[in-house]
Order: structure tokens, then C-alpha cells, then sequence
């Protein structure tokens, strides 16, 4: 019979339940005597411990009447504080003035103070991973919820928890002029003075030394102005004709039609050609000369759909450290999410992944392209000017003009049936890449020729014959992959047929 009462080996034991939640009571009492001797205590500490940093309900009072006391610029110590208390109907739950007394009386110093208060930190840091895994617990365990929703839950719960408890030291200025030193000596060294990742376009790196690490980039436009296929053009400059691997997360399209796109990049055959294999025998015989460039490029490419920032943020890390990727382009922002983080509207839950892009590109120290879609009001505005995108058109929220380093605008005023600009210039087959904010240099105009049959665009001076548009019942259509270089509309004056 004892044998039976034996635990069974195979059984794990759970130990998580009992235990005492992390916490120094006798640490909380020190900080808070300390704060009330030294007036600059709290300047010391206020940045690493808050109110919810105590574990006792009652310490996380008298601090805040601490802090209330230093934000008023008034003197802290016993009589203030428990005045404090006093006037926010605090001061009996917390054992009245005697308590305030007792813990000055604790210490005579606030020597240690800032490591007292990074103890405390790690005790509630401790405490909000234990309640963090304690709900995963409860969730996985729930069989009507997806796993894969727990998972991105968990995701962006621990996110949060980090980015509340990052903490971003100061640092003297002598090893920051190195670093800036050492910058300027490599770009002295670099042709054309290159300093970042090329982007293929002459006058486009002129104005921009190349992508720079560390800048969120924004490219945004319209639908139909060939944002994708401008963005892919870079990606194929940078991957064959640089060799840098660069890492495309397409949440429109999948890696196929990607591929697809890029094929008649390279190959120079228009797009519908590569999807209906509709080929003649010179196209054949370019398409097998040409995909050996394209093939061993090293791009990377992910098509998950409704991709989180939290799984980019994942992946890019492991993209960098195994395949050294200088360059992450996301197509696009908006269809992005944040699962797992509470928002009150869609623009908040834009402006924090813009600001998690913007972190991510400083944390791996490379530049991250994002593709953005703008609103309708340019549809509404007249004349040429009127047609050409401005910063508050950026759709969902302001966050992203904020937080961008650089924005571009992809205009093709042909689409507008605008075929010259105010000093005359031919617009056709042309497209303008707007520099509307550059946060280390120069704003401008790029004209690229856009090959809207091979989802190209390319610097004028490598054109070597002239777009074609294909005429189809009256249209002028340019033959694409998807929607992205749609048809031109009919000119203002035709009226539609009843």
C-alpha cells in the first residue's frame, strides 16, 4: 500500500504555484527614507523606478506624493510628504505621519540609492513576466482560442513589457566623434560619395549619399504610380547589380508573382507575356540568358499575409545575422498589424507600427524601405501641381511623416493625362520621384523612365528605346502583372456611356 502512495517519476511537478512574488520590502523602506533626506535623490532615480515599480500598495503611494512634490518643484521631506498624503486623502491608508517618520529614521544617507533602485526594477520586472506567463498559460490551455492568436498575443504583450522598461543610457560625446570620423573617412574614400546602401539611380543617390542605415524610408503613392515595381527595381540594383541581400516582405503579393515581376524586369518581357508564357523565340532565348543574372541574387523574399510587426521584427533579426541583409523593403505599410497590443482606433495602431519600423532600423543599424499608400484627397485637387502628392496625404496617420527619415512620392503625371511639366518638359513614359522629406539633406525632383511592360523603372540615360504603350480598343494600357500599373484613365473630357 505505501508503494502506491509513491509519486509517479514520469509526472512532472509543477513548482510555479506558492511561491512569494519577487519583492524587497526592506529596499522600498531604504529608497523611500532616502528620497526624503537628499533633495537630489530623486533625480537620480526617477527614471528608473515609478510608482507600480514598489510592490507594497502603500510605498507605491508614498512615492507618488514624492514625485508630486518634485514635479512642483517643492521641498521634499517628512512634513511635506505627509502634507502630500494628506491632500490626496492618502495619508491613513498609508499608517499616518508615524510611518513617514519611521522610514526617514531608516537612513542617513542616499549612498547606493541608484542601485537600491535598479534591485527594485528587476523585482518588477520579475513580477510582470510571472502575470505575462501566467496568462500564455491560461490562454494555451484554452482550447476555443487559436493557438496562433495566443501566440501573437504573447508576442505583442512582451513587447509592450520590453519597450516600457527600455532604458537608453547617455552617452560623451568623445566616442560618438569618433564614430562620425570614421563615417567620414569611408565616405571620402567611397566613388561618388556613397555612404550607404546605392539605390541604382544616379540622381537619386546624388541627393542621398545612398539608403542610410538606421533611416526608416518611406516610398508612398497612389494606386496605379508603380510603387512595387519601383521598390523591386531597387531591389534587383542592389541584389544584381551590387551583390548586397536585401529582404522583401510582401503582404500584397505572393513570392511567386514577385518573382514573376522581376523576371520581366530583367528579362525585358512584358509582364502579361511572363504570365500567359505567350513567348517568342527571342524572348525565350532572353528569358534563359537573362534569369542566369537574376538567379543566385541574393534576395530574400516572405509573402506572409497580414504580417505583425512582431513577427518582422523576428524575422529581420534572424535575415541579418544569417544572411547579412543590408536592406529590409515591406510592401506595404498599412497591411501590416499589431496583433496582441489594445489600440483605440486604426491610426493608433499604424503610428506604433511606424514608430517599431523606425525602432527596428536603428536596433539592427540598417535602412528599412516601407511602401505606403496615400489617401484620396489628390484625386480631388486640379492642375498639375494639384496632382502632386504632398506629405499630408499619407493615409491612416501623421505618425509615419513623423518618424520617416526620408519620403519619397512615386507621381506619374501621365496617368492624370498631364504629358508636360511647367517648363516644358515631355512627361510620357516618365515618372517623378519626389523627395518631400530628407531628414539629412537636400528635397528634389528624380525623373526616371518607367517601363510599365516590364515593371521597370530605369535612369534616362540607361534607356535605349522609348516606352511603347499598347493600344487595346482605345485605352492606352501598359501592359503589367497586377493592378499596380493599372490603365490610364480616359481623358477628362470623354464622358462615360450611359
Amino acid at each position: 500500500m505505501a508503494e502506491n502512495n509513491k509519486p509517479n517519476r514520469q509526472t512532472p511537478i509543477d513548482n510555479t504555484y506558492g511561491h512569494l512574488q519577487p519583492q524587497a520590502l526592506d529596499i522600498e523602506r531604504v529608497v523611500l527614507g532616502a528620497l526624503m533626506i537628499d533633495k537630489d535623490a530623486f533625480s537620480i532615480i526617477s527614471e528608473i523606478v515609478h510608482p507600480e515599480t514598489f510592490y507594497e500598495p502603500r510605498h507605491q503611494k508614498i512615492f507618488t506624493a514624492i514625485r508630486t512634490l518634485n514635479m512642483d518643484e517643492k521641498p521634499v521631506d517628512v512634513m511635506t510628504v505627509t502634507e502630500q498624503l494628506k491632500r490626496d486623502g492618502n495619508l491613513e491608508s498609508v499608517g499616518g505621519a508615524v510611518y513617514i517618520l519611521e522610514l526617514s529614521s531608516l537612513v542617513a544617507s542616499s549612498a547606493h540609492m541608484e542601485y537600491h533602485a535598479h534591485l527594485l526594477r528587476q523585482k518588477y520586472l520579475a513580477r510582470q513576466l510571472i502575470s505575462f506567463a501566467s496568462r500564455v498559460e491560461t490562454n494555451a490551455f484554452d482550447e476555443t482560442l487559436d493557438v496562433e492568436t495566443v501566440m501573437q498575443q504573447a508576442e505583442g504583450e512582451l513587447f509592450e513589457i520590453s519597450q516600457k522598461n527600455m532604458k537608453q543610457d547617455y552617452t560623451q560625446i568623445d566616442p560618438v566623434i569618433a564614430k562620425a570620423v570614421e563615417a567620414l573617412q569611408k565616405a571620402s574614400a567611397n566613388k561618388g560619395g556613397l555612404t550607404g546602401v546605392p539605390s541604382g539611380y544616379t540622381k537619386l543617390d546624388d541627393k542621398t549619399s545612398g539608403w542610410q542605415a538606421s533611416d526608416l524610408v518611406i516610398i508612398a503613392g497612389r494606386p496605379a504610380m508603380g510603387k512595387t515595381s519601383f521598390a523591386l527595381s531597387i531591389a534587383k540594383n542592389i541584389a544584381v547589380n551590387y551583390r548586397e541581400p536585401v529582404a522583401f516582405f510582401s503582404l500584397e503579393m505572393s513570392n511567386v508573382q514577385l518573382v514573376q515581376r522581376l523576371m520581366s524586369n530583367v528579362c525585358e518581357i512584358p509582364g502579361n507575356k511572363i504570365l500567359n508564357g505567350q513567348l517568342t523565340d527571342d524572348e525565350w532565348e532572353r528569358l534563359d540568358k537573362n534569369l542566369r543574372i537574376l538567379t543566385g541574387a541574393p534576395i530574400y523574399v516572405d509573402d506572409t499575409p497580414g504580417l505583425s510587426i512582431f513577427e518582422l521584427r523576428t524575422k529581420a533579426r534572424r535575415l541579418v545575422r544569417e544572411k547579412n541583409v543590408k536592406i529590409i523593403m515591406i510592401d506595404y505599410l498599412q497591411l501590416m498589424n499589431a496583433n496582441g497590443m489594445r489600440f483605440g482606433n486604426r491610426q493608433e495602431e499604424v503610428s506604433t507600427i511606424s514608430r517599431s519600423l523606425k525602432g527596428l532600423a536603428k536596433e539592427l543599424d540598417i535602412p528599412i524601405i516601407a511602401l505606403s499608400q496615400l489617401n484620396r484627397t489628390v484625386e480631388n485637387r486640379e492642375g498639375i501641381e494639384g496632382k502632386r502628392p504632398q506629405l499630408s496625404d499619407l493615409r491612416e496617420s501623421g505618425a509615419i511623416e513623423q518618424d520617416a527619415d526620408l519620403v519619397l512620392f512615386v507621381h506619374r503625371p501621365e496617368y492624370y493625362r498631364i504629358f508636360q511639366d511647367e517648363k516644358g518638359n515631355d512627361l510620357h513614359g516618365k515618372a517623378q520621384i519626389i523627395i518631400a522629406k530628407h531628414r539629412k539633406g537636400g528635397m528634389g525632383d528624380i525623373l526616371l523612365d518607367f517601363r510599365g511592360e516590364f515593371t521597370r523603372f530605369q535612369n534616362p540615360e540607361d534607356s535605349y528605346f522609348a516606352p511603347t504603350p499598347v493600344n487595346n480598343g482605345g485605352e492606352i494600357r501598359e501592359s503589367s502583372i497586377n493592378g499596380d500599373d493599372a490603365p490610364l484613365p480616359p481623358p477628362p473630357e470623354e464622358k462615360a456611356p450611359f
